[in-house]
């Protein structure tokens, strides 16, 4: 597809929250129009900011940002507004036009068939699962045929069948797309070049080449960097050595020691400014108490099957090293058998007395919003122990101020660390996992894998991705669909 005119300018923009956080720092990059972009960056590093940005939501502190004059703007965001949880589904689309639209019917349906979803209209947004609220705000988007569509982690709750369905969508959409997703496979699918966001120097830098060629063009960058400074500091160190020599000599060998010192000085201000790759955080192990008992006896689960709740039975036993893999289509009730199986709700689910469930929530409605990070990791020791707390929290690169910061404030990857660090402090007999992979860094997957691997409890796991799901080496699983 060939790239139009330039759509969207960001010209020496800076941004920063109350003058003490930056974000951005004097960042100019184009985009042109029917270009498919993607945003990479740490988690925290600012790429839902650099969204509210574009949308207008949030303004610059220094700069400007230029759309082509008539150029619309459609965002489908993460999360479904509390406040709209109440909505139906077609009070919900029309929040997506400012003038009454006559026709809105024609066009919900249009555009639910478009994401994969079917839907009543007078049917409640709350009583949708995580995977269709999902296809909800990638529709709500859609609807509006944006210029540029903004898409924030779109596969998050995706069973496979919706995230085929997004990426051919995109591939055919003719026109600019932006795209924030960890998952590296869906974005090289229709990537034609990432925006890169440095965490540590608040620049932006534009690479060209799908996802993958990308990931190797920053690797091949910052090594060449790397060798670079390395040359320059020998060099620069030689220097340093002469000097230490010749300044406790007298006369003219003191002041040339003085002259090499200004050229050393000026050859440290000349190394290049290496842009760091993106932390990894390292690896870990969850211990797990032993357990010599089966885990969880599940006799039965309650699905949605035609809209109605119905009981299949099931012969399922979770003892430890067990690894159960939940399936089934989006909308069939795997978040609400979870969440019955983590809270002793699923009546035909025996847990074990003494079991100990460490639970992910895939909307990680389990964090408090208003506790500190070093708050919920404390409640999980029966004595404070600060050393060990802030250890564990630089473990999952949450360290220093981040430690006293409210849930709240964190990046919703952070929040997906956070659960980890706390299953390292609790000490869980059986992990009960919903989608652990959504938010998350690539480059911290694989070493989440390996732990969970490693783990010696049981595991109750649902998850889309299936390449992390091969690392974790499943023993048996159950589908809901085929119940």
């Amino acid at each position: 597809m060939d790239h139009g005119e330039v759509i969207l300018r960001f010209q020496d923009v800076t941004f920063h929250y109350d003058h003490k956080r930056t974000i951005l720092e004097e960042v100019s990059f184009p985009v042109r129009e029917n270009a498919k972009l993607t945003i990479m960056g740490q988690n925290g590093a600012g790429k839902s900011t650099l969204f509210k940005l574009i949308t207008g939501e949030l303004k610059p502190s220094e700069g400007q940002i230029h759309t082509k004059r008539g150029t619309t703007i459609g965002i489908a965001r993460q999360v479904i507004p509390h406040n709209d949880l109440e909505k139906t589904v077609y009070e919900f689309f029309e929040g997506a036009f400012t003038d009454k639209k006559y026709d809105l019917e024609k066009h919900i349906a249009k555009v639910l068939d478009v994401v994969h979803l079917k839907a009543d209209p007078d049917k409640k947004l709350k009583s949708f699962s995580g995977g269709q609220k999902a296809r909800l705000l990638l529709a709500f988007a859609l609807i509006q045929e944006p210029d540029i569509l903004l898409l924030d982690e779109p596969t998050n709750n995706l069973d496979m069948a919706g995230i085929d369905h997004l990426t051919n969508f995109l591939i055919m959409y003719e026109k600019t797309v932006i795209v924030i997703s960890h998952d590296a496979a869906f974005l090289n699918c229709f990537t034609h070049g990432v925006l890169h966001l440095d965490t540590h120097t608040h620049k932006v830098d534009q690479y060209v080449g799908d996802y993958f060629d990308v990931v190797e063009q920053i690797q091949a960058q910052i090594e060449r960097e790397q060798r670079q400074n390395a040359r320059m500091q020998k060099d620069i160190q030689d220097q340093k050595d002469k000097i230490n020599f010749f300044s406790h000599k007298g006369g003219k060998m003191r002041k040339l020691a003085s002259k090499m010192r200004d050229a050393v000085e000026e050859a440290e201000d000349n190394k290049v400014d290496v842009r760091r790759e993106d932390k990894t955080i390292a690896p870990f192990t969850i211990d797990a108490e032993p357990f010599p008992k089966p885990l969880v006896d599940i006799h039965s689960v309650h699905i949605m099957k035609d809209h109605k709740l119905v009981k299949k039975k099931v012969e399922v036993t979770v003892r430890r090293r067990h690894r159960l893999r939940i399936t089934g289509p989006n909308g069939i009730g795997k978040t609400s058998l979870l969440e019955a199986l983590a809270t002793g709700a699923e009546t035909g689910a025996v847990l074990t007395p003494g079991v100990k469930v460490g639970y992910y929530r895939q909307d990680f409605s389990g964090l408090p919003l208003d506790k500190t990070v070093y708050e919920i990791l404390a409640a999980e020791l029966d004595m404070e122990n600060k050393q060990l707390i802030y250890a564990t929290g630089a473990r999952f690169l949450l360290s220093g101020d981040k430690m006293q910061s409210h849930v709240a404030s964190l990046s919703e990857g952070q929040k997906g660390l956070l659960c980890f660090a706390r299953f390292l402090l609790q000490k869980p007999t059986l992990l009960i996992l919903d989608e652990p992979t959504n938010h998350i860094n690539f480059r911290h997957l694989p070493v989440i894998a390996e732990a969970l691997s490693e783990y010696d409890g049981g595991m109750i796991l649902v998850s889309h991705d299936q390449d992390f799901v091969n690392q974790i080496e499943i023993s048996e699983q159950l589908d809901l669909g085929a119940l």
